[in-house]
């Protein structure tokens, strides 16, 4: 056992004694192996996988693997003392090291050696995959650039790699920093009663007993735009919410000046590279052949979507007017209005149903429909984690270990706002042995009370079971090389398809029947209850659809012909909204400046992937519905061409091995209410 935890990779990582004072000695260490196994390499002159692809993939691996533990702790613990300044601290370090590496020729000279030569004509069609994927990332790296663009474009990708993580950490700040205490429980009409056990929970916590905390994380947020009659403090929660990380709070949170560096450092590196925007670049390892082809996509979708948007939007407002006496329907309003249309039309409410989801039958229902589909069975084991909340799981098919994965699913201060799975490890095959893959799997729900288990919303849910999907697809891998096993080499508009493709059960009635028991009854979900969810699944969808269209429309435009030196994202993000929105928000609204996926994750001109994997996900799990549900035998196709095969092949092959064909969008339309406009 080596003193520095973050040195040891016999097997997980040993949280309880990771310090941030581990960190820079950890890396001194690893950078400075990993740079004499590339000398190593380079100087044994070889021209095949043994000798070259191997060794790096030893040496890059266990930076990975380091760095990656601590990236995971500053996303779920951002508050430990000391911890940010020290991963801030190494982020220009890393991001010299992986620069430095696609940018050394003679290191370049050693894969192009490999993929010379005769023999590895015969080689796996995934250690094929992986060099050409290396041959390419060498070139995306600036490896063939002159000299003197070569430390420019080190430079770009260092400070690039900044910028994402304090917008990050700033919309974090902006999250945790705001507090509202509440007196008078009066104020707080129409919230249910488990919520406001939590807001006070929450306020004697702070030493202010008998007051209620309320906050922007999502659990403490959405329940009074959802529920809260008073109409002043709905629209309080809501401006707090739209100002974060804006010129409007502390200077050193405003992410404005960032989301500017951010565009025109991108701009740059992408015009070093020889593209014309960085749109291109970002496609360029991506399914979408063109930023003009994402945009048809995408205008075609807004086509086809808006007139429900518009009637969803015009059934909400003559309701509002109506029933609850809202002459204007203002941002502010429209969640509160919608749960009130949900319950007039539907006779039930997300509260009732709330009720019927305990987060043990949960995860066990969960845990059953993948047992159902794949085989495979979960068990909770002993392990060391990073707070009292997460935990880890094992994951078995017929007594073998496959997989683990981490479970941390409660909002806490410290803790990135969202839901997100990250890799702990991933599979290879070493020595004659199997590395059997690791996964994170995090969320942001709300967290029990007292002696009572959490309850999740069905939205929540849905949630759990995607982030799952990304788990599966990387635990479930039979691919023995790292660099395209589970989730690693896929393309990123594609690597959400086995996440929303494992939200579809979550609606079936054989599944809610499993994982349902009422919080007093212990009964399961009801038949007539289902029925009621089922009807109103697609309610609102047209303007949910036209959201999630103005967010990617936004993102694609934004990195593809806009000037990043002059654009007003706020004008361009206006113009998206007169082509396909139906709800303005107000214009003190700074939603780009908390849109985490485009300027502080991997989702720059690349957020239309989550509507691109939709119709890829609709229409796989369309093979499931021909045959009556989770049934085993899809099931095992799906697990056999799409999961099993990890980004050894395009996403594209691998769908039509499980398909038969092509994707089609009928299954999206028709899975989203809108299918009669399938054909306009």
């Amino acid at each position: 056992m080596t003193t520095n935890p973050l040195l040891d990779f016999s097997d997980l990582p040993r949280f309880a004694a990771i310090k941030p004072e581990h960190i820079t000695p950890a890396l001194d260490v690893l950078l400075v192996n990993a740079r004499a196994a590339i000398d190593k390499v380079i100087a044994a002159g070889g021209d095949d996988w043994d000798s070259v692809a191997e060794p790096l993939s030893d040496a890059t691996e266990q930076i990975s693997r380091a760095w990656g533990v601590v990236g995971h702790l500053n996303g779920v613990m951002g508050n430990t003392d000391g911890l940010r300044d020290a991963y801030n601290a190494e982020i220009p370090r890393i991001s010299a090291f992986f620069t430095e590496l696609g940018q050394n020729l003679d290191l370049y000279a050693r894969f192009k050696a490999v993929a010379a030569n005769p023999a590895f004509a015969g080689a796996s069609a995934a250690r094929k995959k992986i060099i050409e994927n290396d041959l390419r990332d060498f070139r995306l790296s600036g490896a063939e650039l002159p000299e003197a663009d070569k430390q420019r474009f080190a430079e770009l990708s260092s400070r690039l790699a900044e910028l994402s993580n304090q917008f990050s950490q700033h919309v974090m700040d902006a999250t945790d920093s705001f507090a509202l205490y509440i007196d008078d429980v009066a104020e707080l009409a129409g919230i249910p009663e488990d919520s406001l056990a939590m807001y006070a929970a929450l306020a004697e916590a702070d030493g202010q007993p008998g007051k209620y905390k309320l906050g922007l994380q999502f659990p403490l947020l959405f329940p009074v735009l959802q529920y809260a009659d008073n109409r002043a403090l709905r629209e309080k929660l809501y401006e707090a919410n739209a100002k974060r990380a804006s010129e409007f709070g502390p200077a050193e949170q405003d992410n404005g000046p960032l989301i500017r560096e951010k565009l025109v450092l991108a701009a740059e590196e992408a015009k070093l590279l020889g593209f014309a925007n960085y749109a291109e670049l970002s496609l360029y390892t991506k399914m979408a052949e063109s930023p003009q082809q994402v945009i048809d996509f995408l205008r075609d979708l807004a086509r086809r979507a808006k007139p429900y948007a518009e009637q969803d939007r015009a059934e909400l407002e003559a309701f509002a007017r109506d029933e609850l006496g809202l002459t204007t329907l203002q941002a502010w309003d429209i969640t509160y209005a919608a749960e009130k249309l949900r319950v007039a039309r539907y006779a039930f409410s997300e509260h009732e149903v709330k009720q019927y989801f305990p987060e043990p039958k949960v995860l066990a229902g969960l845990f059953s429909v993948v047992h159902k589909l794949y085989g495979i069975t979960v068990e909770q084991k002993d392990a060391e984690t990073w707070h009292e909340d997460a935990r880890y799981y094992q994951i078995f098919k017929d007594g073998a270990l496959l997989g683990g994965f981490y479970l941390d699913l409660y909002a806490r201060d410290g803790k990135r706002p969202g839901a997100w799975m990250d890799d702990v490890r991933g599979r290879r095959l070493k020595n004659g042995q199997v590395q059997t893959p690791v996964a994170y799997l995090v969320c942001n729900f709300t967290r029990p009370l007292g002696d009572k288990p959490a309850y999740f919303s069905h939205d929540e849910v849905t949630t759990l079971f995607h982030e799952f999907g990304h788990g599966l697809h990387h635990l479930l891998t039979r691919v023995d090389e790292l660099g395209v096993s589970g989730i690693s080499g896929v393309e990123w508009d594609a690597v959400e398809l086995p996440s929303q493709f494992m939200e579809n059960f979550c609606w079936e009635w054989d599944v809610l029947q499993g994982m349902t028991a009422h919080s007093e009854s212990g009964e399961p979900l009801p038949r007539a209850l289902y029925d009621k969810m089922l009807a109103a699944k697609n309610f609102q969808s047209g303007m949910q659809t036209v959201r999630q269209l103005e967010f990617s429309l936004f993102d694609m435009l934004l990195y593809t012909d806009a000037k990043p030196e002059s654009v007003d994202w706020l004008a361009l993000l206006e113009t998206v909204r007169d082509e396909v929105a139906v709800n303005r928000p107000p214009a003190y609204n700074r939603f780009p400046n908390s849109f985490s996926h485009i300027f502080g994750g991997g989702y720059a001109a690349g957020y239309y992937s989550y509507k691109w994997a939709e119709v890829l996900s609709a229409d796989a799990y369309a093979a499931f519905e021909e045959a009556g549900g989770a049934n085993p035998e899809v099931g095992r196709q799906f697990w056999d061409e799409i999961l099993a095969v990890g980004g050894s092949r395009p996403a594209l092959e691998s769908f039509r091995a499980f398909r038969g064909r092509d994707p089609q969008i009928d299954a999206l339309l028709r899975h989203s209410g809108m299918s009669e406009v399938a054909a306009s």
